[in-house]
C-alpha cells in the first residue's frame, strides 16, 4: 500500500524515533508498504518518520542511482534500530533532495565513509562500513530518524533564503505525483 509521505513542517519530522523489537505490529507490512511509496515517489530512501511513524528505522536502495552496470555498487536494505558509529574521509558536496522537501535540492557535504550498526529486516544484527553514494543515503535516511533534515546541513544564510519556499511546501503549495501528508493544509 502506497502511504502518505510526511512533508516539511510536521513535527514529527524533528522527532528522535524511538526504538523497536522484532515484535513491532505489522513490521513486516509496513517495511513492504515503505519500499512500494518509496518507489512511487522515485526515492532511493525512506524513513518512517516520513510516513508518520516517530521509529527508528529507514530502508534504501541505493541501487536506483547507478546504471544497469554498475548496480552492483548499491545496496538495498532495511536499517532498524540504526546507530552511525564513525564517520571518516573527506567532506564532499552532493546534490540532495528529500521527498518530505520536494522541489528543493541543495549541496550537502557529508563524510565519504560511515560505520553503522542495525538490525536488518530478520533482525540480524550488522556492523558494517559503507563509501560513496550509499554511505550519504545512509547518513541522510539516518538523519530522519534522529529529528534532522538534510537543510539542517546548508549554511544559515542558504537555509534562510529556503523559508519561502519550505513555508508553501508545509502549506501544500507544491507540485508532486505522489501523496502527501502536509501539516498545515
Amino acid at each position: 500500500m502506497i502511504l502518505p509521505i510526511v512533508a516539511y513542517g510536521d513535527p514529527i519530522l524533528r522527532k528522535v524515533g524511538a526504538e523497536i523489537t522484532k515484535d513491532y505490529p505489522g513490521l513486516e507490512k509496513l517495511i513492504d508498504d515503505m519500499y512500494e511509496t518509496m518507489v512511487k515517489a522515485k526515492g532511493v530512501g525512506l524513513a518512517a518518520p516520513q510516513i508518520n511513524k516517530s521509529i527508528k528505522l529507514f530502508i534504501i536502495d541505493s541501487t536506483r542511482m547507478y546504471d544497469e552496470e554498475e548496480k552492483n555498487e548499491g545496496l538495498k536494505e532495511v536499517f532498524i534500530n540504526p546507530v552511525i558509529t564513525k564517520e571518516t574521509g573527506d567532506d564532499w558536496p552532493y546534490e540532495e533532495g528529500c521527498l518530505s522537501i520536494p522541489s528543493i535540492r541543495e549541496d550537502v557535504y557529508r563524510k565519504d565513509k560511515v560505520k553503522i550498526e542495525y538490525y536488518d529486516r530478520a533482525f540480524k544484527h550488522h556492523k558494517r562500513e559503507f563509501t560513496g553514494l550509499t554511505a550519504r543515503v545512509i547518513q541522510h535516511e539516518y538523519d530522519h530518524v534522529i529529528g534532522k533534515l538534510f537543510i539542517d546541513h546548508l549554511k544559515p544564510l542558504k537555509k534562510n533564503l529556503l523559508k519561502g519556499k519550505l513555508d508553501k511546501i508545509s502549506k501544500g503549495i507544491v507540485d508532486v505525483d505522489y501523496k502527501m501528508k502536509f501539516p498545515k493544509v
